[in-house]
């Protein structure tokens, strides 16, 4: 009896996490899409450049998350028609977290200055190397 306790709570919690995984990936997959988005409306030219990290090791991953979900502060929209987009877009981007093990030496201004444009480019990389 103790064995087939021990068996259902094992398939129990084995089930639990393969279906953790799936949700995850759905959410970083609808983060894609809304920095898709936001590369179509946000404003490239006249404004200030982001420290844009690229290519972070691992164990700067959760660092480069935030250093992106900074810089998205810093992004306006390209006009006024996509305004109530782009707002709701950024509300998006805010939320998200990236919880990732690991002691990061940089610091966000230690990442090279680019444009929105690129920003976005480089934050779309991040998400896709956590999936």
């Amino acid at each position: 009896m103790e064995r087939m306790i021990i068996f259902c709570m094992i398939f129990f919690c084995s089930s639990m996490a393969l279906t953790a995984a799936p949700h995850k990936i759905i959410k970083y997959k609808q983060l894609l899409k809304t920095i898709n988005l936001l590369e179509t409306t946000v404003k490239d030219k006249g404004v200030e450049s982001l420290h844009t990290p690229e290519n972070p090791v691992d164990e700067c991953l959760s660092t480069a998350a935030t250093c992106f979900q900074k810089g998205t502060l810093k992004l306006q929209p390209e006009n006024s028609q996509v305004n109530s987009t782009f707002t709701q877009a950024i509300k998006v981007l805010r939320r998200f977290t990236l919880s990732h093990p690991g002691k990061c030496e940089s610091s966000c201004e230690s990442y090279e200055k680019k444009n929105p444009k690129e920003f976005l480019k480089s934050f779309a990389k991040l998400i896709q190397k956590v999936i």
